[in-house]
């Protein structure tokens, strides 16, 4: 570029292109930097179909590694999401705060994107020299996909880097062409998780070969069984994951706020981050049912193994978890009302409320089996017990998830209406039309629960579609009704900001840590389902690491994996906070 040329670029178009082209090469550089290390410590080595790692072994390296790069991956692809959803809301309500925060976080991308490139990079060694053959294998296999992926990488980094430097550029008339930067942003991200999950849900749910493993059809390999449940899956997990970090950096600043207007922006903030995360969260079941139909339609062999099999008390935990889940989310919820004045009018429903949860949980995590010796097996008489054994099958637990889904969404809509009043004539109309449907929707659930026990299994499966689709109807004529009795609505009065008991901001904490643990035992079980194949059925894992660990051993991984992972955020957070103070001092 000529200085003349140079003179004619604003300063902030060339300080945006700047820090583009900076991101471009330091990733072309690390790609460059991965295959050099995989090509050099291959041509080092002796040729082999599977080369041993010491200490740890091939699978937990490649295990805890992958882990790590998902978790990362899932921040940066839902914190874009999280900040592109809250900028929106600040255009519609002209609310310069919403955009504040949608800026605070989105300059976390930077370096959590270096942390998300550099542990792809070191898994993708570690799977080019500890498992060469596979590795060839699926590169001759999806060559097309791959070239993708690294132009999709390119795209988004691109997009993300003008999307954060035209932050300040592109304000008032130029805005829309901001939030157009975000929404390339997401669309890149979306279609890098697409392009991702095939190569997962290939080895998980293999299509498009003929007998002797050859490929016959690339779209029918990419277009299997669980592909597009694990995207919908993952995309909306991702949403609840990215406004569950902020809603927990939130609260860790409120803790450690000094001053009121601290407290109130934190409050804020944290509120913002819990509404994402939550209305993410309320669908997330269902999504997870409809992977679970598609493993049990694909291989029903897999299904019994991963529900009822070896894999069966990780549900158990699963079910602990997601419990918790939704109790915490509750007492955010409820807490929350504590500083909206005219929300006391709610209080009244919390106990029934919490009754429901607490006895939706404790069907969810009840096993159909229990571990039990000998003579207390033949006073039972046989593995399950007679009473609680009722509750440990499918039927019982989808009834159970359905009511506290319902339950969640209603303190969700009630927290929304705190402190409003409705003024349209039909006010009382349609507040009745809304119980009617959370009525009838819970008598569906409950009907089809109980109906459940009396009819053959394979009758009984098809009855929870019934009750996932009367819930999310309930949900669907609640929210459509609720949009225009508000509109216009009487305000009791403003929220009063940073007045929220702190125990609500563990809460939000809890819900951080519960979804990413909830994240890595996941990955563990969706993983180890597959046993001792690396593609179900089709390709057998032949290495000495080709077993299954026990869940004890599972289970402290997956705990390490996560602390690691919080850690490497804590230290993202503090470099951001850094950086912003020298900034502030640079100003002053």
């Amino acid at each position: 570029m000529t200085r003349q040329a140079a003179k004619s670029v604003p300063p902030s178009a060339a300080s945006a292109l700047l820090g583009t082209f900076k991101g471009l090469l330091k990733i072309s550089l690390l790609l460059v930097a991965t295959y050099l290390v995989a090509a050099i410590v291959t041509s080092l080595l002796p040729g082999a179909d599977y080369r041993a790692l010491p200490a740890l072994g091939n699978r937990v390296a490649v295990w805890i590694v992958a882990e790590l790069h998902l978790m990362f991956a899932a921040f940066v692809l839902g914190v874009p999401i999280f900040a592109l959803i809250t900028e929106i809301i600040g255009v519609a309500t002209k609310e310069r705060r919403y955009d504040e925060l949608a800026r605070e976080f989105t300059k976390l991308l930077a370096m959590a994107y270096t942390m998300t490139a550099m542990l792809g990079s070191v898994l993708l060694v570690l799977l080019v020299v500890l498992y060469p053959k596979f590795t060839a294998y699926m590169q001759a296999m999806f060559k097309p996909t791959w070239l993708l992926y690294i132009v999709l990488i390119f795209g988004e980094v691109i997009a993300a880097y003008l999307y954060w430097y035209t932050w300040d550029s592109l304000q008032g008339d130029k805005k829309r062409w901001h939030l157009l930067l975000g929404l390339l942003v997401n669309l890149w991200g979306t279609a890098l998780l697409f392009v991702a999950d095939i190569w997962v849900t290939f080895m998980m749910s293999p299509a498009g070969l003929d007998e002797a493993g050859r490929l016959l059809s690339l779209w029918a390999a990419i277009n299997n069984f669980t592909w597009m449940p694990i995207n919908v899956h993952r995309l909306l997990a991702n949403v609840a994951f990215g406004g569950a970090i902020a809603a927990a950096y939130a609260a860790v600043r409120f803790l450690a706020a000094t001053s009121e207007e601290d407290r109130r922006r934190f409050d804020w903030m944290g509120y913002v981050g819990s509404f994402i995360a939550i209305a993410a969260f309320i669908p997330l079941p269902f999504a997870g049912y409809w992977l679970g139909r598609e493993i049990y339609q694909f291989s029903e062999q897999m299904g019994v193994s991963m529900m009822g099999g070896g894999f069966s008390w990780l549900w158990i935990l699963q079910a602990v978890l997601i419990g918790s889940l939704f109790f915490a989310a509750n007492a955010y919820l409820w807490l929350g009302m504590e500083r909206i004045p005219g929300a006391e009018r709610y209080v009244k429903f919390q106990v029934p409320m919490m009754l429901i949860l607490t006895l939706g949980f404790v069907v969810w995590a009840t096993p159909r089996s229990i571990i039990a010796t000998g003579s207390e097996m033949a006073a039972m008489g046989g593995s399950h017990h007679p009473f609680l054994g009722l509750f440990g099958v499918m039927a019982a637990k989808n009834t159970a998830v359905n009511m506290m889904i319902l339950t969640t969404f209603l303190s969700f809509m009630l927290y929304r209406r705190g402190n409003r009043v409705a003024m349209v004539r039909w006010a009382r109309a349609g507040k009745v039309m809304q119980t009617l449907a959370i009525a009838v929707a819970g008598a569906v659930v409950l009907g089809y629960g109980v109906y459940s026990y009396y009819v053959p299994s394979i009758t009984r499966i098809g009855f929870s579609v019934y009750q996932v689709t009367a819930v999310l109807a309930a949900m669907a004529v609640f929210v459509a009704i609720d949009i225009p009795l508000f509109r216009g609505s009487k305000q009791i009065g403003p929220i009063e900001w940073g007045r929220i008991p702190a125990r609500a901001q563990y809460a939000l904490f809890f819900l951080a840590v519960s979804f990413t643990w909830l994240m890595g035992l996941m990955g563990y079980i969706r993983s180890g389902i597959r046993q001792h194949w690396h593609i179900y059925g089709r390709v057998a894992d032949e290495s000495a690491n080709a077993y299954t660990m026990t869940h004890g051993s599972a289970t402290l991984f997956v705990s390490f994996i996560v602390i690691v992972f919080f850690v490497l955020v804590a230290c993202v957070f503090a470099l951001a906070a850094r950086h912003e103070r020298t900034a502030s001092r640079e100003g002053a």
